[in-house]
């Protein structure tokens, strides 16, 4: 990877969420060949249930949009989402941090199985919802679309071919490839709908950069949670006004005016302020806590 003019061929490190996500689909890569050799039939059964089935999932079986990110077709199937996990995921991570970078990385999984799923009962290009995707390579498209934004000027090497081009350039070329891949393989529903959760991972990378704020769900929930807190304590400092206010009424406080105690959140006014406040010949009472 190359940044202005300085070219660096070091490799990333191995940043914890990235490098958390590595075991997890290494072990998993690896108790599926186990079982295949060992007892195909618990392998068949561990495919069924954790492969992304739309069918399977409109009847209940939700996890299914999580766990088919673990699963993986092949050995190059499985390389390839890893490495580019780690080339472009880790860069992403040292940008963010560890929390807001999972959020990104499960937000475009996700949002790419659930793209999966409407477009399978849909019919086009020949998707079928019968048919079941495996991979994480909804999360990993939504990476790289964040990589090509964020670093649109950063130039990153073609290996093996030693030639050098600019992020920016690669996605477009990338979404493009995609695209048409996409159309040419409306007579081959497996492949299209692999190709379409390739989509459904770049247009969700590209809803969290556009829309989601820059600290995340985590933020977003928290500023929900202070919000409707304070809303909560404003309402009971208002009750608590109107209840003195009918207490003063009912001993026959004539002079007693709202406005002077409680402001419109219904937070008690200082009291000094309040009587440098008062006019001459004024012979209201003092304020009494």
């Amino acid at each position: 990877m190359r940044r202005g003019t300085t070219m660096s061929l070091s490799f990333p490190p191995f940043t914890p969420a990235v490098k958390q996500l590595l075991i997890a689909n290494g072990a998993v890569f690896l108790l599926q060949a186990l079982l295949g050799y060992l007892a195909p039939h618990a392998a068949m059964l561990l495919q069924q249930l954790f492969q992304l089935t739309p069918e399977a999932v409109v009847h209940g079986w939700i996890w299914q949009v999580v766990t088919y990110m673990f699963l993986h077709a092949g050995l190059w199937h499985i390389l390839f989402n890893m490495l580019a996990l780690w080339m472009f995921g880790a860069q992403l991570e040292m940008d963010w941090g560890y929390s807001l970078f999972l959020q990104f990385y499960f937000f475009c999984g996700i949002g790419a199985a659930l793209v999966t799923v409407a477009v399978a009962f849909t019919g086009i290009l020949g998707a079928r919802p019968d048919v079941a995707t495996v991979g994480a390579s909804g999360a990993i498209f939504g990476l790289l679309l964040a990589f090509g934004i964020l670093h649109a000027n950063s130039e990153i090497m073609l290996f093996p071919i030693p030639f050098l081009m600019k992020a920016k350039y690669f996605i477009t070329g990338l979404i493009f490839i995609e695209i048409i891949l996409t159309l040419s393989s409306a007579r081959q529903p497996g492949e299209s709908t692999a190709y379409m959760a390739h989509l459904g991972g770049l247009l969700f990378g590209y809803i969290w950069l556009k829309f989601v704020p820059r600290r995340g769900f985590g933020f977003l929930s928290s500023e929900r949670l202070y919000g409707l807190r304070n809303s909560y304590y404003r309402w009971k400092r208002k009750r608590a006004a109107r209840k003195f206010e009918v207490y003063m009424r009912k001993h026959d406080r004539t002079d007693y005016r709202h406005d002077d105690y409680f402001d419109e959140n219904g937070n008690m006014r200082d009291p000094a302020a309040r009587d440098r406040q008062k006019k001459n010949g004024d012979a209201r009472p003092p304020w009494v806590n």
